[in-house]
């Protein structure tokens, strides 16, 4: 009996809110039902598609494991210098893999170079000769699919809280108009809620610093 095991993120790109890694571990023989349920990667499905298949996959899975990677520590990480973002990754799926113990694992490469990536993540696995299948656009397979919806969902329904909190911030993105305007009049505000290590955040602290040459 073949235990496989699907990863996948949702929120690498933006300046607010968490990044969230899911792991979905299903029995070879179950990757039927997901085609079933038409699992597919979750940016070609709407956000009601997203939620109707949220629950589905839930029923079907054998395991589940995600984890949500707050500003803060993103922060830390590309602070750091020992991680940056793809190996931040790296640890976090390595926590899923080890917490789930599958007999075979297919990840969605966050990194360009697919070989590096492999060495970094096998060293922090407690099975070295696990099964890996790492690749670009890996939601293709059923069981990364599924794990990018959950990842996905996940993630929404963060933003969905934040927004109540804090008001609307538009999807997190730097490219996106109310993001950008948000970001503007509150990027001093906040603890917690925007990557500060991200350009966009970075450039408003800069002419804040900038003015108060200035003024001097």
């Amino acid at each position: 009996m073949v235990n496989i095991c699907g990863i996948d993120e949702a929120g690498r790109g933006p300046v607010i809110g968490p990044l969230v890694i899911c792991g979905v571990m299903v029995k070879e023989e179950k990757i039927g039902k997901l085609k079933d349920i038409k699992v597919k990667d979750s940016k070609l499905l709407s956000s009601k598609q997203r939620e109707d298949l949220f629950d589905k996959i839930k029923k079907i899975a054998d395991k589940i494991l995600i984890i949500e990677i707050q500003p803060k520590e993103i922060d830390e990480a590309l602070e750091s210098d020992s991680l940056n973002l793809n190996w931040l990754e790296a640890v976090k799926t390595a926590e899923i893999l080890n917490k789930l113990k599958p007999n075979k694992a297919i990840i969605d490469c966050p990194s360009p170079n697919i070989k590096k990536y492999e060495e970094y993540l096998r060293n922090l696995l407690d099975n070295k000769n696990l099964e890996i299948l790492l690749r670009h656009n890996a939601e293709v397979y059923e069981v990364v699919a599924a794990a990018s919806i959950l990842a996905k969902v996940t993630r929404d329904r963060e933003i969905e809280k934040l927004q109540k909190k804090y008001g609307n911030f538009g999807p997190g993105y730097p490219s996106n108009p109310i993001t950008q305007k948000f970001l503007k009049e509150n990027w001093d505000k906040y603890p917690g809620l925007f990557r500060k290590t991200w350009v966009s955040w970075k450039n408003h602290n800069n002419m804040k610093n900038q003015k108060k040459i200035e003024e001097f």
